[in-house]
């Protein structure tokens, strides 16, 4: 009589099936292999590795950009002639990317820390060459039209580089455990001291890298300055239509010390707020004068433009996600506005004491103001009464002249110079954006006596280091933000810092020591026992790979039965007769 009994009896494995299938399809517990990965699959691991870091630092850039997203639009705008919020599918695609991306990471961190072959699925590698070309794409794309806005990172990085720092230490502090795994399975020398001397050169790294992390905010709190004035860039775009009455009535009750705005000439003279060459984004042009739409907004005379609304392309294109805040007495007034004089923001800004500041744009050659625009525009800003010394004036085109007719006026500089040049030509202000002056370039200034104005700050954190920089006032299209920021997020003393990186560092360096020590100790006691890992992945996945689909069935019915006095004895001489090696395994029943 033959007795048959089952030789083993299998553990459901559903995290580790999930782990392989969704990184490489491999379901079965025989598709699964221990064996080294490949080389081919080594270089797939490298390229994912590779997308994932250009994916961090492009997701990092979007996250920090936020404050110029609006710069961004209106970029678009001008090439495109068509206003759109460009930003959102930038993001929506980055974050699905981003997300994806990592997702194949954690699985490919998982595969190694349990010893798993590294099999990427060929869909997973499409998807991984497609985000890596896209992301390619942008990133030159950006380099070519808005190259400027890559300052944004290391700007930012004087806000968050103590934050991150903590971060990344602590996130390779992590995967020393698997790290010390690796080293303590492996039986190559070379291998172990390779891995180890690259992970000991990533941690060291990380534990200097605070000696080269610089912040403005990292200060004692009793030299910080006095807060920086507030300037309604636009008045208060994000809450009304830009460059209209209502927008400055909006800044001005936001508590901001100044206006600043964008001025043309109409072909009667008259100057007047706007700054597209067009009136087609932010006017009713197409409906009112539908012939017109696309000529350049200086060719209009004043009386045509008292014509135009100003204010429902706000409630209709919503640029900044707003409207919905809004009550329904203030869209009855945006609905309502209209092209916003030069005269009518200067009486505005005289009866609020407020600074105005205004870009003036040169019309076109054939302009019958060509040559006069300059005397157009000061002659409006002294028949509207203002005090001149409330006036900043930017134009470098016949300064000399202007200084000689109206002597009260603010003489500001929109170029870069240095303090002794702005000196010797009798300018006390300077108006830059807020990436072409450094730290040390702003408190030179300050010390110089020239007043800087940085533009355009939307975003606390941004305003957080420009105070602690020292600038005396910044240009904001959202007053209705900054308002809100009665200190700088976060200041910290130059020692409390120091304490705060040198303890990270000493309780990372105790965790990684200790997680070594455990690996290896746990290894020898493993090695020790006699015990070896007996691996029904790994045998099935060998015979998949060596033996005929024949042979491979044989296989598995030897793995399940075992004919007692049938001349077996053991279970040893059935892997014996197809050329395996049998292992014992306690977390399986026999």
């Amino acid at each position: 009589m033959v007795k048959h009994q089952p030789l083993q009896v299998y553990e459901r494995q559903l995290c580790l099936s999930c782990i392989t299938g969704i990184y490489g399809c491999r379901w079965k517990r025989y598709q699964r292999s221990h064996d080294d990965t490949t080389k081919w699959e080594l270089l797939w691991s490298l390229i994912l590795l590779f997308t994932f870091c250009l994916l961090l630092v492009w997701f990092y850039f979007w996250w920090e950009a936020h404050n110029d997203y609006n710069e961004f639009n209106w970029f678009l705008y001008n090439h495109s002639g068509e206003w759109s919020d460009g930003t959102v599918p930038i993001l929506a695609t980055t974050a699905a990317g981003f997300t994806y991306i990592a997702f194949l990471m954690v699985l490919a961190l998982c595969h190694i820390a349990l010893g798993q072959q590294l099999n990427l699925h060929w869909l997973h590698k499409i998807g991984v060459t497609a985000a890596l070309l896209t992301t390619i794409v942008g990133v030159i794309s950006i380099n070519q039209t808005w190259g400027q806005e890559w300052d944004v990172i290391p700007i930012s990085l004087q806000a968050t580089g103590p934050f991150l720092h903590i971060g990344a230490l602590a996130a390779v502090t992590a995967l020393s455990w698997i790290v010390a795994g690796q080293v303590a399975r492996s039986e190559k020398t070379m291998f172990q001291v390779v891995v180890v001397l690259l992970y000991l050169s990533v941690l060291l790294g990380l534990y200097v890298v605070p000696l080269y992390i610089t912040s403005p905010c990292i200060m004692d709190p009793t030299t910080l300055k006095q807060r920086p004035d507030v300037i309604g860039h636009q008045g208060a775009p994000m809450l009304a239509p830009e460059n209209t009455l209502w927008s400055f009535q909006r800044a001005l009750q936001m508590n901001v010390t100044g206006l600043e705005a964008d001025v043309a000439i109409s072909v009667d003279g008259v100057p007047f707020l706007m700054r597209d060459r067009t009136l087609q984004r932010t006017t009713d042009v197409e409906k009112v004068f539908p012939d017109r739409q696309k000529d350049d907004a200086s060719h209009f005379n004043w009386t045509d433009l008292q014509q135009l609304n100003a204010g429902q392309w706000f409630l209709k294109d919503d640029p900044f996600w707003t409207v919905r805040t809004l009550s329904p007495h203030e869209k009855d007034l945006i609905a309502n506005q209209s092209v916003c004089s030069l005269e009518q923001l200067l009486k505005l800004a005289s009866y609020h004491n407020s600074t105005v500041i205004f870009s003036l744009r040169r019309p076109p050659r054939e302009h019958p103001c060509y040559h006069s625009w300059i005397n157009d525009t000061l002659q409006a800003v002294q028949q509207s009464g203002v005090p001149l010394s409330l006036v900043m004036w930017t134009p470098d085109e016949q300064r000399a002249q202007v200084r000689r007719l109206a002597p009260g006026l603010i003489q500001t500089s929109v170029e870069k110079q240095s303090p002794e040049s702005l000196h010797q030509y009798g300018i006390s202000r300077l108006l830059l954006r807020y990436n072409q002056a450094s730290t040390q370039e702003i408190r030179n200034y300050s010390q110089s006596n020239i007043n800087l104005t940085l533009y355009t700050i939307n975003e606390p954190w941004l305003y957080s280091v420009l105070w602690c920089s020292g600038v005396s006032s910044v240009s904001s299209e959202a007053p209705h933000i900054l308002n809100k920021v009665p200190y700088p997020i976060w200041l910290m003393r130059p020692d409390e810092y120091c304490l705060m990186w040198v303890s990270a560092d000493l309780i990372s360096f105790a965790v990684v020591i200790g997680i070594f020590i455990f690996q290896n100790y746990h290894m020898i006691r493993y090695r020790m026992s006699g015990m070896r890992s007996y691996n029904p992945e790994q045998i099935m996945l060998s015979a998949a790979v060596r033996r005929s689909s024949r042979d491979l069935n044989v296989m598995k019915e030897k793995l399940i039965f075992s004919e007692v006095g049938n001349g077996v004895s053991s279970a040893d001489e059935l892997y014996a007769d197809n050329g395996y090696d049998y292992y014992t395994n306690q977390g399986i029943s026999q």
